[in-house]
């Protein structure tokens, strides 16, 4: 088995996280991780990497490298951005599909491949942690796992598990 932790990008304000961003990234680091990880990944926007570096630390594994996977970021944000507020607040994938179902499906099997390169690159038994955005993280999982997870808050994720190819989602403990 192979496994993802999938998590969304602390409080924000632009590309950097604000002083309760750093303190909810500290909090995670100490009571939400499930280390050793083989890997720690970042959509390369600055709040996610800024977070991956907290939470590697708080790991006690400095010594890994941090990938930035462009391909885990959208590159039509403000598409998402205006069909998530169409949709509502709080909506889901689905919600946002009605919206915009070209957007969703077409993103959510771009970002679904590069997640899936991400696991396919673990070791056998490895885990990655890895740091982005909403919805385009539940868009992933969904053109990874075919499962539709409910919105994501900052901080919060889902474990990513692969057996054999066939994958499977549940909410981080």
């Amino acid at each position: 088995m192979r496994y993802v932790e999938l998590r969304r990008h602390t409080d924000n304000d632009g590309d950097r996280l604000t002083a309760q961003g750093i303190a909810d990234a500290e909090r995670i680091g100490r009571d939400g991780l499930h280390p050793p990880y083989a890997a720690f990944v970042s959509t390369g926007a600055q709040r996610a990497t800024q977070m991956v570096a907290i939470l590697r630390h708080a790991a006690g594994q400095d010594d890994v490298e941090i990938t930035e996977v462009a391909g885990l970021r959208s590159s039509v944000e403000d598409r998402w951005r205006t069909a998530a507020t169409a949709a509502g607040k709080g909506a889901d994938l689905e919600a946002v599909r009605r919206i915009d179902p070209d957007l969703v499906d077409r993103e959510s099997w771009l970002l679904g491949s590069s997640l899936r390169r991400v696991v396919e690159a673990l070791p056998e038994g490895g885990r990655a942690l890895v740091v982005g955005h909403s919805p385009t993280n539940e868009a992933a999982v969904f053109g990874l796992a075919g499962e539709v997870v409910p919105p994501l808050g900052k901080g919060d994720g889902v474990l990513l598990e692969e057996e054999a190819g066939k994958y499977s989602v549940r909410p981080l403990d």
